[in-house]
């Protein structure tokens, strides 16, 4: 049963951030405010607790969260916020947590988000940054790991690599992640009446800005519909009152036929992005967070497939005029 926190939280986001995701127009209301309210910086407890660097990739900040003395293993977190939002306190959190417990280095991307970049510029960025972990670290010691959008960028990205033939990642953690914004199952409608947070019409238009003209069905925006072959061990969580969970089974279905080892954590009454908020249900998350990434990782069954492609943001075809 669904703790009273978790019901709190819940009735708090359907009379504040639902309001968002409304419309359109809500949405670009919302992220003009936020835009005069955001801090990408890690907040000063953060700070406190870790050692943090930063440095700039492609003009943008990148944070390193210091892992333990002689620990190799680093995860590349890609931040949720509907391509248009920036990074929180509460994914900050999510992520000091797993420094802490896991002793792995961290790499946090504050990737350029739209409407005043699109899909080229974030992939061209967070492409970047993972060449850079390569040229220090052994594909197999990494890990992508994202909540919502963030989860879509790590699946993609992993795509987009494996297009290019680099090396993959050992393992995936996906946090409630937009895996289909087609919109074709008509269960994810269904869905929107229970979810507390999220919205068609304002998620549509956040994809309008990010999407740079590709069709939604196209597997750089909709990785369901790409090779998931390719694909690493992966630990997916969803929560039965978020939209995308109906998609999200659907992948982890699919991902399984395609022999990727996919670990689903589907938590009853639960939103978007659960394990981001302090709570009963998100310290059960957290922990199967840690036990999945402490043991030892499955060989890939799929082997990247090489392409001309020159560059991991190379340009997906357009949508028709």
């Amino acid at each position: 049963m669904p703790s009273f926190k978790s019901h709190l939280v819940s009735f708090i986001l359907r009379h504040s951030r639902k309001k968002a995701f409304a419309s359109p127009e809500n949405l670009q209301r919302w992220i003009a405010y936020a835009r005069k309210t955001e801090d990408h910086h890690p907040p000063a407890l953060l700070r406190e607790r870790l050692d943090t660097t930063d440095r700039s990739v492609d003009g943008f900040p990148v944070y390193e969260i210091a892992p333990k003395a002689g620990e190799r293993r680093r995860i590349l977190y890609m931040h949720g916020g509907a391509y248009v939002f920036q990074i929180t306190s509460y994914h900050w959190g999510l992520i000091a947590e797993m420094a802490e417990r896991l002793g792995f280095g961290i790499t946090v991307p504050i990737y350029p988000i739209a409407p005043e970049h699109d899909f080229h510029a974030m992939f061209g960025m967070v492409g970047d940054v993972y060449r850079q972990m390569l040229d220090e670290t052994d594909a197999e010691d990494i890990v992508f790991m994202g909540d919502s959008a963030g989860g879509n960028m790590a699946v993609v990205l992993t795509m987009m690599a494996a297009e290019e033939g680099l090396p993959l990642p050992s393992r995936h953690v996906l946090i409630s992640p937009g895996l289909d914004m087609s919109l074709s199952n008509p269960e994810v409608f269904e869905a929107e009446r229970n979810d507390p947070w999220l919205g068609i019409s304002g998620g549509l238009e956040a994809i309008r800005m990010y999407s740079a003209g590709i069709d939604r069905s196209d597997w750089h925006i909709s990785p369901l519909y790409g090779d998931l072959s390719v694909l690493p061990q992966t630990l997916l969580l969803t929560g039965s009152h978020d939209l995308l969970s109906p998609d999200n089974l659907i992948f982890a279905k699919k991902a399984r036929a395609a022999g990727v080892d996919v670990q689903v954590v589907y938590e009853e009454g639960m939103f978007h992005v659960w394990p981001l908020i302090e709570m009963p249900e998100a310290r059960r998350a957290r922990d199967s967070i840690v036990a999945f990434l402490e043991g030892e990782p499955t060989k890939r069954r799929a082997t990247a497939r090489r392409t001309a492609r020159p560059a991991l943001a190379a340009r997906p075809a357009q949508a028709a005029e």
